[in-house]
Parts: structure tokens; sequence; C-alpha cells
């Protein structure tokens, strides 16, 4: 079986599916490996690198053309499309409950597709889960970015020319991101508050040094793990627990995320008008609509002295260990996908129904969903 890499195209994306080491891996295993002119550049590996771990390097079109199975991170664009052959397996983050014409023009060119952001949250799984990989970059590289646009320094520090008191920094959603956003910023000194609409979250919050915002009245966990929509009500009690931290705040990050929806307004363009002069907010949900009002994918909007920093953020900016993490993920999964090096197509397996999205042309509703 071959398996394609291809170059990533999206806007700002430095990352690559596969990194050398695994690219080794599965050629130990007995793929073939054909890998895009210059894929991993942006990542700090070189073509030298997939030659020397045994992998062919070629031009774009002859990867489409060869590959049995193409590997991205991005969703398939329409110049893609056009280069998908009837057959091929197309393996990346789809965010097809987002994206459903992708979806449907997959499915017209008969191709067959597995989106690794549909991967069920269940302890099987876990070593092949692309987004909580990729998230814990995130919220680490969300506070060091934080702490470049702050006009302060986090930790406390005793000086002959006075004390210096310790940075505040506020986290919405305390999932993958969230978590190792409080755990560095308490690294780096400063005072943590956290709030999520999971009650669940409160003890792992509280170990890691933060203080829990806790609203009364509701789980907003779903069957699945991910948070759920909340309610107006609860909205509004969660707007006005948080208030008073959010106004001292020096730095928020929000994380908040719902899969295949929009991102949950957190603070409304109001809110951000009573914030402290000089403060910074990182909305890593800025690529699904944004947690803040007024935020703007990949733009810095800077309002009443609140700088908002519209981003997704961190993945692709610490390219090399994302790389690597993604591509470990995507060797789990190809391990389990396959037998033989080649598929087995075990419909009835969790994991396989519900990454599945599109086989052989045929959109399918996955089982477990």
């Amino acid at each position: 079986m071959i398996i394609g890499i291809l170059k990533e195209t999206q806007k700002g994306e430095k990352r690559v599916s596969i990194a050398p080491r695994i690219a080794k891996q599965l050629i130990n295993k007995g793929f073939e490996l054909i890998v895009e002119d210059d894929a991993g550049e942006y990542s700090s590996f070189k073509n030298s690198d997939y030659k020397e771990a045994g992998a062919r390097i070629e031009e774009r079109g002859v990867v489409f053309k060869e590959a049995d199975v193409l590997i991205k991170i991005n969703p398939f664009n329409e110049d893609d499309l056009k280069l998908i052959n009837k057959g091929q397996i197309l393996i990346g983050q789809l965010y097809h409950k987002s994206f459903p014409k992708l979806i449907k023009k997959i499915a017209e060119q008969g191709a067959t597709a597995f989106s690794m952001d549909a991967m069920p949250r269940i302890s099987r799984a876990q070593d092949m889960d692309v987004l909580s990989s990729q998230s814990n970059l995130a919220g680490y590289k969300s506070v060091i970015l934080g702490a470049y646009e702050m006009k302060k320094i986090f930790p406390l520090m005793m000086t002959a020319a006075g004390t210096i008191k310790p940075a505040r920094v506020l986290i919405y959603g305390v999932g993958v991101a969230g978590l190792q956003a409080i755990a560095t910023a308490k690294r780096l000194g400063a005072i943590v508050r956290a709030t999520d609409i999971r009650l669940e979250t409160k003890e792992q919050a509280e170990s890691l040094g933060a203080k829990f915002i806790l609203v009364e009245g509701t789980d907003g966990q779903s069957e699945d793990g991910y948070a759920k929509e909340a309610t107006e009500d609860y909205a509004q009690r969660q707007k006005e627990a948080v208030n008073k931290s959010l106004f001292k705040a020096d730095l928020v990050i929000t994380t908040a995320g719902i899969p295949g929806k929009k991102s949950p307004v957190l603070i409304t363009e109001e809110q951000v008008l009573q914030m402290k002069n000089g403060a910074v907010i990182i909305d890593l949900a800025a690529a699904q609509g944004g947690n803040c009002e007024i935020s703007k994918l990949n733009k810095t909007v800077i309002r009443n002295g609140v700088k908002v920093i519209g981003t997704s953020i961190a993945p692709e900016s610490v390219s090399t260990n994302a790389s690597d993490l993604y591509a470990k993920n995507m060797y789990n999964f190809i391990m389990h996908l396959t037998e033989d090096n080649q598929f087995k197509w075990d419909l009835e397996e969790q994991i396989t129904d519900e990454t599945l999205i599109v086989h052989n042309g045929i959109i399918r509703q996955p089982k477990s969903k």
C-alpha cells in the first residue's frame, strides 16, 4: 500500500501530517511512502530527512496519482478534490459537520474519507486523538503568546525598588488546552482562575493550582465527554459569577468549543469595555466564531485598551512538536485500521465506525452516533 503525504496549503499552516521519524516506522511496517516536495520544510524537516527514512520525494501531482492513501492535517480544498481519484482513501481533519459540501464532493469523486476530528473519546482511542495532542500545545503556547503581548510580568517579584504583584490569569474552558494553560501560567507565577460548564473539571483545575469559579445548577458535559451548549439561564449566571475575575484579569484565555457548532460567546463586547486597560484576551476558539464577541480570526482587535487576539494558534507555531505528535496519532490510527498492510474495514468497530465519514462514495451515518 502506498501512502501519500501532502504539503499543507492552508494559510499560516506550518505542520506536516507525518514526520520523518514516523515515516520510518511506517516503512518498517511494510508501507511505501511518497512525500510531496518540501512538505516538512516549515516544521524543520528536510526532504533528505524523509529520504533517509526510506520515503520518495515527488511533486504534488505525482503523489495524488500514485498514492492509495492520502494524508493531510487540514480539510482537502477545491484544488485537491480535482486531483482525487475514485477509490482513494483520504485521512485528515475534515470537520465534516461544519463542511457538508466538502463531504458531498468527496463522495461524488467516489473516494473514501476518514475524519480525525471525529475520533471517539474512549480510552482505546486516546493515542489516536489529534484534538487532544494539538490542543495540549495550544494551551501552552497561548500563555506564552499572552506573556509576550502583556505589559506586565507573571510572577511576584521582590525588588529593591518595591514589590511587583503577580499577574492574574482567567481561563475559560478546562479541557486539554485549558488544563495546559493553567499549568503553564502557574509555572510562570501567575494567580490563575478557571471556569467550565462541566462540573467534573473543577477537581482537575484545582489539582493544577487554579481556583475554580463554580456556577451551580447544571453539568454541561455531553455523553462523549465534550462540553455541550449551555442554556441562556446558565450563560447569564456564568457571566455574573465570572465578571469579578474577568474585570481584574491581566490575561484571559478562552478555549471553549462545541464539536460541529459555532463556539459559544462567553465574553461580550459590553464585558470587554469593563476590563482593565492593558488586559489581553487570547481567543483560541476564533476559527469557529470565537468565545469573545469582538474577536476576529488571525487579527488583533483593540477596544478600550483591551487587546483581543483571535487565533486557532499554537500547533502551527510549534510545528516541529505538533507534527511529531500528529504523526504519532496518525501512525496509531493506521495500525488500528489495517492488517497485513491492508484496510480491515471493520465497520462495526467503534473507532472505524465513527471516523469513517465517506465509504466508496457513500456518505455514512455512524451507528455509534
